[in-house]
């Protein structure tokens, strides 16, 4: 049996076999859009997502991902993206050349929708996968929730209080470093010394149980510095990658945030608070500087959006070594900067704004309200 389609005024005839499988088609997107549709409703309760998906399901998920892919050293996320990558940009090859070469055939119309059937599959089954996997969390309580931490937005009073905070925890980081002589650790080293910080951690609030590690250095480090770039989470495999090209000083930070989202944490903000206090419960004054430093730039960003006289007053108030520091990483952004890091910025921002994050790529600078939360209840940052 074969079947006719028809296409101006015309019949072409087509193997029975694919009007079968085209017949599949819509039952096929139904189905995968009634899923995208449960999960969408099932996020819009945080208390639900909190109390089911984010702690009960996710942490263990999380650590069969991590427990399977932990042992290979090589990042096999970033494969997987660069495989992607390769298959995206021969798709879009043959899109070209199908409508450069087949605009009159009269079967173009059928292909032309089977291909959009296809597309559909592909974002949908994407979509799933990620927030099965990983992105629900986005929609969950978070931590200042579970740490009970009081309202989130803060006085400009409370900002220049912080930044001179800060200042000091930095300047006392940095020179204990340079009294010690403190080497910078090797990749397996520091991220051994990340496991190590998240298992204090985890004694403090079991929550945060960071078992088993994986961490790994970024095979795409070398283009990851032209996107502006220092870490990213893979949520397909689990894995936390680090661009280990960039300034060690940041290296420390940057591992504790991407250890963070492996938690679930998604957020931006959130990942930067739980990195914080990871950090700090660490013995390694090494990770203390590279928290503290990174923590000063956002909330003296913040602080310069309302009083930019006293945000550079506290910048000066920073050591030598320290400011040293700071003009080797503008060096280094400098030296990578190109079209691709306000591309990536735009995109990512977008995408940020979607998941629950209205500020987009300046999501990362409210973790000072977090720190200032956390200091107004305990004391002490």
């Amino acid at each position: 049996m074969e079947f006719l389609y028809q296409n101006d005024h015309k019949y072409i005839v087509i193997p029975n076999f694919i009007a079968m499988k085209a017949g599949r088609k819509p039952i096929i997107a139904l189905v995968l859009l009634v899923i995208c549709i449960i999960i969408k409703w099932y996020s819009s309760n945080s208390e639900n997502v909190e109390l089911g998906y984010s702690s009960q399901f996710f942490p263990s998920f999380s650590a069969i991902l991590r427990r399977g892919l932990g042992g290979f050293e090589l990042s096999l996320g970033d494969i997987l993206y660069g495989l992607a990558a390769i298959w995206i940009i021969f798709k879009i090859y043959r899109m070209i050349l199908f409508f450069i070469r087949k605009r009159q055939n009269g079967q173009f119309k059928y292909k032309v929708q089977q291909n959009l059937y296809s597309i559909f599959y592909i974002g949908a089954v994407v979509y799933i996968i990620f927030n099965l996997f990983w992105g629900i969390n986005y929609n969950r309580k978070g931590i200042a929730w579970q740490l009970g931490l009081p309202e989130l937005k803060y006085k400009p009073t409370e900002l220049e209080e912080m930044n001179s905070l800060l200042v000091q925890k930095i300047n006392t980081s940095k020179l204990s470093l340079l009294n010690s002589q403190k080497v910078y650790p090797n990749n397996r080293e520091l991220f051994n010394e990340i496991g190590e910080a998240y298992e204090l951690l985890g004694n403090k609030y079991p929550f945060l149980a960071y078992k088993p590690s994986s961490i790994k250095s970024s095979l795409w480090g070398w283009l990851s510095n032209y996107a502006g770039i220092t870490g990213y989470y893979n949520p397909f495999t689990g894995e936390a990658q680090v661009n280990t090209s960039i300034p060690k000083f940041i290296q420390p930070f940057t591992s504790c945030h991407e250890v963070a989202h492996q938690l679930g944490y998604a957020k931006e903000m959130e990942a930067n608070f739980v990195g914080y206090l990871a950090a700090t419960s660490s013995t390694d004054t090494l990770l203390h500087y590279s928290v503290y430093l990174d923590l000063f730039m956002y909330a003296n960003r913040n602080l310069y959006m309302v009083d930019s006289l006293s945000a550079n007053a506290y910048r000066k108030l920073l050591i030598k070594p320290v400011k040293d520091d700071i003009k080797e990483w503008i060096r280094f952004s400098r030296k990578h900067r190109g079209f691709l890091a306000p591309v990536v910025n735009w995109v990512y921002g977008k995408y940020l704004q979607s998941n629950e994050q209205p500020q987009g790529i300046l999501s990362y600078d409210e973790v000072t309200g977090f720190l200032i939360a956390y200091y107004k209840k305990f004391g002490k940052i």
